[in-house]
């Protein structure tokens, strides 16, 4: 039974990271695929750039909850290690939906959410450094890709377990693989700031 809950957790983990909330608020406020708005990406950022500051809480939000809720059931289940385990198959589930042809967002709201959650010691210092990059650069993405890198140096820094450390090293991986384009985009000079049209 402990192994069938387990393997439960971890498709339920990744189903939960696959709902794509963007899209989905997108589509019932204003009625359009956010995948053809913007920057075209699932997530948050592009929200706020097509519907303003309503929409992107509330997709912010809702990818939020949903990395807290796979840690949660993990948590629930089997303790810390699962529930480090669920955080990264949310994650994975937000990047690589199944719900969307595994073509999602960037992983980072929900990533926040799974830090929110299970890590809370850190997340003044990551929202601190992500809020000051974006006031002076106006890049969301370079305060994304910033607070990745950071958020395993905090985590073993604050003397977290091997499971969250290792959990922190495998999302910042991929929340910075999945901004690859972005990079390239900073590095020419022509990466979309906040506040600005796509």
């Amino acid at each position: 039974m402990a192994i069938f809950l387990i393997i439960l957790a971890i498709i339920a983990a990744y189903l939960l990271g696959s709902i794509p909330f963007s899209l989905l608020v997108a589509r019932l406020m204003a009625g359009v695929d956010i995948r053809s708005q913007g920057s075209g990406n699932v997530g948050a950022t592009n929200v706020l750039r097509t519907l303003g500051t309503k929409g992107a809480v509330f997709a912010l939000l809702g990818d939020m909850l949903k990395g807290v809720a796979a840690v949660l059931l993990g948590l629930l289940i089997s303790g810390e290690g699962l529930a480090a385990v669920c955080g990264v198959l949310a994650i994975i589930g937000h990047c690589y939906p199944v719900f969307l042809g595994f073509k999602g967002g960037k992983g980072v709201a929900t990533s926040a959410g799974i830090i929110l959650f299970l890590m809370p010691k850190i997340v003044i210092i990551l929202l601190i450094v992500f809020l000051i990059i974006v006031f002076l650069s106006r890049y969301v993405s370079l305060a994304s890709i910033t607070i990745a890198i950071l958020f395993p140096v905090l985590a073993i820094s604050y003397g977290y377990n091997n499971a969250y450390i290792l959990m922190s090293l495998i999302m910042a991986i991929i929340v910075v693989f999945k901004h690859r384009e972005n990079i390239k985009r900073l590095r020419d000079g022509n990466e979309n700031k906040v506040g600005q049209r796509v």
